[in-house]
């Protein structure tokens, strides 16, 4: 399904839908003609295989999920005819929202509880920093950084992104 786009002054708003609840990218045309692009949550379990199409759902796997959160944010830009990549944007900030483990239950095994929440934790980091130390070696990492750990409305994942990017006209300025 192609986006649907509407611009208003500098600002353009790419979304689904006809009557969708949010917009999956809108972007900000800055006066040096460097564009200001706000991506929508997104998750590697559920969103992931709906918005890429995939087979499987990855579930509480952030070494898995992480890098399909940026392929989907790529698919994105692609679709909206911003860039061919992912690494053509610099990221500003990135917000993750850390998902509560589904199992085991904190009731019945807070030892087990405690421990998968370890895990993520620890899976998160290297699945994060590894994706920009492996796939965006020259970009910078984002200036805000912030986790909380709350539940999303997708049940597959271990956690949601959202973030902000700029597509440079020139990026040795």
């Amino acid at each position: 399904m192609a986006f649907n786009i509407k611009r208003r002054g500098k600002l353009t708003y790419y979304y689904r839908g006809e009557q969708p609840v949010f917009s999956n990218l809108v972007t900000e045309q800055l006066p040096d003609g460097d564009l200001k692009i706000y991506f929508a949550g997104f998750t590697g379990g559920e969103s992931a295989t709906r918005n890429l199409g995939l087979k499987e759902t990855v579930v509480m796997d952030p070494e898995r999920e992480i890098p399909l959160v940026f392929r989907g944010w790529e698919s994105w830009l692609q679709e909206a005819g911003i860039c061919k990549s992912i690494a053509d944007v610099d990221f500003i900030e990135m917000h993750a929202f850390g998902c509560q483990p589904k199992t085991p239950s904190p009731l019945t095994d807070p030892a087990g509880y405690a421990a998968e929440q370890d895990r993520l934790r620890k899976a998160y980091a290297r699945a994060y920093g590894g994706f920009f130390h492996d796939r965006l070696p020259e970009h910078g990492l984002p200036a805000r950084f912030t986790v909380h750990l709350i539940d999303v409305p997708d049940k597959a994942a271990s956690y949601e992104f959202y973030t902000t990017a700029l597509l440079q006209k020139q990026k040795d300025c």
